[in-house]
């Protein structure tokens, strides 16, 4: 093989190298705080995605039929507070997913990539609910809505974060930080 494309080759092989051991290792944890966070940032489009999923199976007197956007409305209030720290997780898992599209929502002004983080978590929620289990959904929905936003974002971090001491806290496939 002649020198130049032996150098070549070294070069490309080297410059390859990191994304290949940053494709390999394990995307980084979210943290309980991240977790509440994004959690906090969240609920108000998961709670609409599942009210739009749910409402045509629930009953006429079923509470996200009645209350959930006025819910999710409440909820919203305390969203550009915890935005900072919700966006940080948000990239992490975009991140572990595909660190091309992290980088590009790492430079996104925050409006912007706010609608794409908007978009993309309402419809997590409401491609994760399955209309059998939209009862119970409202339910706990239900017994969760006197709490304040940040209450019922720290107890989903609580419940999603009791493994984390033994490592195998997972919200998906993406891990949370041992505690």
């Amino acid at each position: 093989m002649p020198l130049p494309r032996l150098i070549i080759l070294a070069a490309a092989a080297t410059l390859a190298a990191p994304q290949i051991a940053a494709a390999q290792a394990e995307p980084p944890c979210i943290t309980a705080s991240e977790f509440t966070a994004l959690a906090t940032y969240a609920l108000p489009g998961a709670i609409d995605g599942t009210t739009r999923t749910c409402a045509p199976t629930l009953p006429a007197n079923a509470y996200l039929r009645n209350h959930g956007s006025e819910l999710a409305a409440r909820y919203a209030a305390g969203r550009d507070e915890v935005w900072p720290e919700a966006k940080a997780a948000f990239l992490k898992m975009s991140a572990a997913t595909d660190p091309d599209t992290a980088n590009l929502f790492a430079a996104m002004p925050d409006d912007n990539l706010r609608q794409i983080a908007d978009a993309a978590l309402s419809g997590i929620a409401a491609s994760k609910v399955k209309p059998g289990s939209c009862a119970t959904i409202d339910r706990m929905i239900a017994l969760l809505a006197p709490l304040p936003a940040a209450n019922t974002a720290e107890l989903i971090a609580v419940l999603a974060g009791l493994g984390s001491k033994t490592g195998e806290a997972r919200f998906g496939k993406y891990s949370l930080c041992k505690a």
